[in-house]
């Protein structure tokens, strides 16, 4: 078996990879490994906010009209008016301030399409994580699935337990990371939600990153839209100390950590 780890700087965060493939095959992993950073920088060439050559930002400016963009800009606002209609309009890119701002789609979205290039590879099991939101396929070991440590936002580095993940994604979304970053759509001012950390678990990652950014935006009442969402299960750390959970989220042996 070949068990190889890379990770690359993009997207103003650090993605790391593991992957599995069958023995003799360590050309094949590097290759896969390094088309699929490819296809991050080019995310990240297309919808970096913090670049002002980049396709959206132009947009976003008025330099060009979404026509001009590359079609993959126009592909991924409407995916993101699918997911927030799926939140009941608590994610909602439109509602950002300077203008339509995908960030809380995209990062998810792009990992996911790194882990589908690693999958036309043939590979037999991977994880990419792109700063706390990760795509999984296949098992690390054949008794276990990918196991992953949920940290903690109210301390430096402690956890809340661990998250079990087969062919699924988990997006992770609040103050743990970056404080309160994230726009209540229907105000359009900062998060009142009291929402500290907020946590998706679905088959499509891009979909997971939306659902957890629109929670924390609404909390409790936007986790009641989940709830009519398939495939999809939800966990939420209210800063009372209370947890608030949509369908059966995998977290379990609180306070541990596994590892892959």
């Amino acid at each position: 078996m070949v068990h190889f780890k890379h990770v690359e700087e993009v997207m103003g965060t650090a993605v790391s990879f593991e992957v599995l493939f069958a023995p003799g095959s360590e050309r094949l992993a590097r290759s896969a490994v390094s088309r699929a950073c490819a296809s991050l920088h080019e995310a990240d060439d297309d919808f970096s906010t913090w670049r002002h050559d980049t396709p959206i930002s132009r947009f976003r400016r008025g330099d060009i009209e979404l026509s001009e963009a590359p079609r993959v800009v126009g592909d991924v606002l409407t995916e993101c008016a699918q997911v927030r209609d799926m939140s009941g309009g608590w994610f909602d890119p439109w509602a950002m301030p300077g203008g339509v701002d995908p960030t809380g789609y995209v990062k998810g979205w792009a990992a996911q399409r790194a882990l589908n290039v690693l999958r036309e590879f043939g590979v037999l099991a991977a994880m990419v994580n792109a700063g706390g939101d990760v795509a999984a396929v296949g098992r690390p070991r054949t008794d276990r699935p990918w196991r992953l440590g949920l940290r903690d936002p109210r301390t430096n580095n402690g956890l809340l337990g661990t998250v079990s993940l087969q062919d699924a994604g988990i997006a992770v979304s609040g103050t743990c990371e970056r404080g309160a970053h994230i726009t209540d759509p229907h105000t359009r001012e900062p998060a009142a939600a009291d929402v500290l950390s907020a946590a998706v678990v679905g088959p499509d990652l891009a979909v997971a990153d939306g659902l957890a950014t629109g929670l924390v935006a609404g909390g409790v009442p936007a986790a009641r839209a989940l709830e009519f969402v398939p495939g999809y299960t939800a966990w939420l750390l209210l800063s009372d100390g209370s947890e608030h959970r949509v369908g059966p989220f995998p977290l379990s042996q609180r306070g541990s950590f596994v590892g892959s």
